[in-house]
């Protein structure tokens, strides 16, 4: 603060110091709570991971992902404890089951890094906001559904029906705490549209287009419709553009034919998340135009 003659007051000094001191200090206290979000969330993946792989290898195979413990698929024997820690097991067993010394599939650790990864990505990309469970438990729903298509070209239904029923009950949530009821609607529409456009394409050619496919075009369309319909085009574009790129590769290498069944879910997963990750920046020229 200035006096009458235009010098500075000493008296003001410390004042504006504080003040200046309590902002940073503000910040730094919110920087670490979001780093807590992003790295809690982060560890979870971890965790959520290894549940995962129960789920994608169980499921398929019409097995409980609650009862059996985990076991070795050799051997038989049950895993302690210490055997189920995500990646560290992995890493101190040297990828081999300690009764029998059979190999672990490495698609193990990479579950559980890759949900870690996105979940922690997911929140960096959401924060605090109240749509971050819904896309948590989407991209957990994702994973295990491409892995799955990619084993055995199937997207089972009741993975399918638990993430939509999950991720619409979260939505809901949301917009009842934010009153942003707008975009609740707008992921109910979409969702819809989506699911009659895959349906119509099914209906025309079921060998090019599973239902699998059509349930799942449902949740994506719910997810992605929460953010906008330019998300959904994208998501729908990047799929089919990624689809059709990986295709053309596959059979000029001779590894694939116009009449090869190609699993499609993996390719509508990643299109989804790179419409939520570099939605914003893809659509910023459309936004100028």
């Amino acid at each position: 603060m200035l006096t009458a003659e235009g010098v500075r007051s000493d008296s003001d000094g410390p004042r504006c110091a504080l003040a200046h001191s309590g902002g940073v200090a503000r910040k730094r206290g919110v920087t670490v709570v979001f780093a807590a979000l992003v790295g809690g969330l982060g560890f979870l993946g971890l965790v959520v991971g290894s549940f995962l792989n129960v789920v994608i290898y169980r499921v398929p195979r019409a097995e409980s992902i609650v009862a059996p413990r985990s076991r070795c698929p050799r051997c038989g024997v049950t895993l302690t404890a210490l055997d189920n820690v995500p990646v560290v097991s992995y890493i101190v067993l040297k990828g081999h089951c300690r009764t029998c010394r059979a190999p672990i599939s490495v698609q193990y650790p990479i579950i559980e890094v890759l949900t870690a990864g996105l979940f922690a990505a997911t929140a960096a990309r959401f924060g605090f906001a109240w749509a971050l469970p819904a896309f948590v438990v989407f991209g957990a729903g994702l994973i295990a559904l491409a892995t799955i298509d990619l084993e055995r070209q199937v997207l089972p239904k009741q993975i399918v029906y638990v993430a939509s029923a999950s991720v619409g009950a979260l939505l809901v949530v949301a917009a009842a705490e934010t009153g942003d009821w707008r975009r609740l609607l707008s992921a109910v529409a979409c969702a819809a549209v989506w699911f009659g456009l895959f349906f119509a394409v099914n209906a025309a050619s079921p060998r090019w287009l599973g239902f699998g496919d059509v349930r799942l075009a449902f949740l994506l369309g719910l997810a992605l419709g929460w953010l906008g319909v330019g998300y959904v085009l994208i998501g729908l574009f990047l799929a089919s553009f990624i689809g059709a790129a990986v295709g053309i590769g596959l059979i000029a290498a001779g590894r694939a034919s116009l009449t090869t069944r190609i699993s499609f879910g993996p390719f509508l997963a990643l299109g989804a998340e790179i419409a939520i990750f570099a939605g914003s920046s893809l659509l910023r020229p459309f936004h100028g135009a």
